[in-house]
């Protein structure tokens, strides 16, 4: 696998997962509409079980853990066999145990000043979260000429309106988002749906 997070695919899916049991339909449904990169959040107690169904059973599945806040959790996800760990911040003790996993990973930022301090340390590849709320697409092109070596997976806020806008940065190569899974298609198991949400998502990342 690519160590880089970002060169995983244009749009990654951002999983709630609360039963278990939803995690490879769910998974398969992705990769079909070709979204191979899935981020399952730690948010649910379901999710380690979740992301060692989809290591196991969905081989064309490239399935990472989020919110992933605390060695402890890199040592959780790690044991589930994901395959990229992505945080919603940052600190010395958890960048460490990310990089020491030896699995890729995106530390979240969302101020010019941990973009800094993440270059200081090595680090280029981020995620910017929570991305509307902390200036959006205005911010993040403001950051490409003064900051060039950092890229960015933004996530939060992002939809199918306004995800092209962020996928045009030359400082952006991916987004994170969760509206190719709607509450309800989730509610219902309709993977079909799903599967036709994700080669929407999946074509704007070609626009």
């Amino acid at each position: 696998m690519t160590s880089s997070v970002l060169a995983l695919a244009p749009v990654v899916p951002v999983v709630v997962i609360e039963d278990a049991a939803d995690a490879v339909p769910l998974a398969r449904a992705l990769v079909d509409g070709g979204l191979p990169a899935i981020e399952v959040t730690l948010r649910t107690p379901a999710a380690p079980d979740a992301i060692r169904a989809v290591a196991a059973e969905v081989p064309d599945a490239v399935v990472g853990a989020g919110t992933v806040i605390s060695p402890e959790g890199v040592r959780t996800a790690a044991d589930a066999g994901a395959r990229f760990l992505v945080s919603p911040g940052w600190t010395d003790t958890l960048l460490d145990a990310m990089r020491d996993s030896g699995l890729p990973f995106l530390p979240g930022v969302s101020t010019t000043s941990e973009v800094v301090a993440l270059l200081e340390r090595g680090a280029t590849e981020m995620k910017f979260f929570p991305a509307e709320a902390a200036g959006g697409v205005p911010y993040l092109k403001s950051l490409a000429s003064p900051l060039p070596g950092a890229r960015f997976c933004p996530t939060g806020g992002i939809g199918a309106a306004n995800a092209p806008a962020y996928l045009a940065l030359p400082n952006v190569a991916c987004v994170g988002g969760t509206w190719m899974l709607p509450q309800d298609a989730l509610a219902a198991r309709d993977w079909d749906r799903v599967r036709r949400l994700a080669a929407e998502a999946k074509a704007l990342g070609e626009a």
